[in-house]
């Protein structure tokens, strides 16, 4: 039987890092210590970094500082209390409109976190969590869509969430519905694009001057392509589409990972459940 929180231990030692993990520069060995844990997937750097401000972390039974470097063989272990107040965090699922853009204001334009509130929670979510204005605190997009394109964004407060979306390594491909038209072609556009065109779409082509990465580009009807990516410059889908003389009239990102849009109406939001995962 597990222990009942009264009798849990109220420290827990983070795991030991795996073979071959990378060493800091000129070090050999040591690390960071909020790299160390955010290696680990235990939280983002700046969560481990509120962690240790906090004294929730010690390295070897001594409470730790900031700044600190652990070698491989160091024992660090955390506080329960960090793991309470990791599962406060929140991670919302909003379906953007457009008009509002995914970070900070500009131009004139509301961000999309304003439309995270009691009012706009879908009635449909099968989360059992309750909106309270707390969590919007440090809420922040995990990835982008621009002002004139709808669909999935995740909004979160867990630096777990983010670095696995939008971090160096992610590997979470992201699926889009791209409506197109090929010079005055706006209907049965499939008939009149080239069909080495739509292979220069799947690779082949350049952005920022870096060659992108290998995606899946498929006509989903004849006025429509789906494309899925494995990663997110500023505004790629118009600016690929535009390489090759196509003009986005709408695009919808409907899927991120696992994660699906479904039936999710538009401006409106639900939590990432305690089941799902990217």
């Amino acid at each position: 039987m597990p222990d009942s929180p009264a009798s849990a231990p109220r420290w827990r030692r983070a795991p030991a890092p795996a073979a071959g993990q990378p060493a800091a520069a000129g070090d050999s060995s040591a690390v960071r210590l909020n790299k160390r844990l955010a290696d680990l997937g235990l939280c983002s750097r700046r969560e481990a970094d509120e962690w240790i401000e906090r004294g929730w972390v010690r390295v070897n039974g001594e409470v730790a500082v900031m700044g600190l470097k652990v070698a491989p063989h160091d024992k660090v272990t955390v506080d329960r209390r960090a793991d309470a107040a990791q599962a406060e965090r929140v991670t919302v699922l909003l379906h953007k409109p457009v008009g509002y853009v995914s970070g900070q204001a500009e131009d004139g334009h509301q961000p999309a976190v304003t439309l995270v509130n009691a009012r706009s929670h879908w009635h449909g979510d099968a989360s059992s969590k309750r909106f309270t204005p707390a969590q919007l605190r440090g809420l922040a997009p995990a990835g982008r869509l621009d002002i004139d394109s709808v669909g999935l964004l995740v909004l979160t407060q867990d630096g777990r969430v983010a670095r696995q979306l939008i971090g160096e390594d992610s590997t979470v491909d992201k699926e889009y519905l791209v409506r197109v038209s090929f010079g005055e072609v706006a209907v049965n556009v499939q008939a009149a694009f080239p069909p080495a065109q739509l292979a220069r779409l799947r690779h082949g082509l350049a952005l920022d001057g870096q060659p992108l990465k290998p995606a899946q580009v498929d006509w989903q009807n004849p006025e429509q392509l789906r494309f899925v990516l494995n990663e997110g410059k500023k505004r790629q889908i118009r600016r690929m589409c535009e390489q090759v003389g196509l003009h986005v009239t709408g695009l919808k990102r409907v899927r991120i990972g696992r994660i699906q849009l479904g039936q999710l109406p538009v401006g409106q939001w639900r939590y990432l459940g305690p089941g799902e995962a990217f």
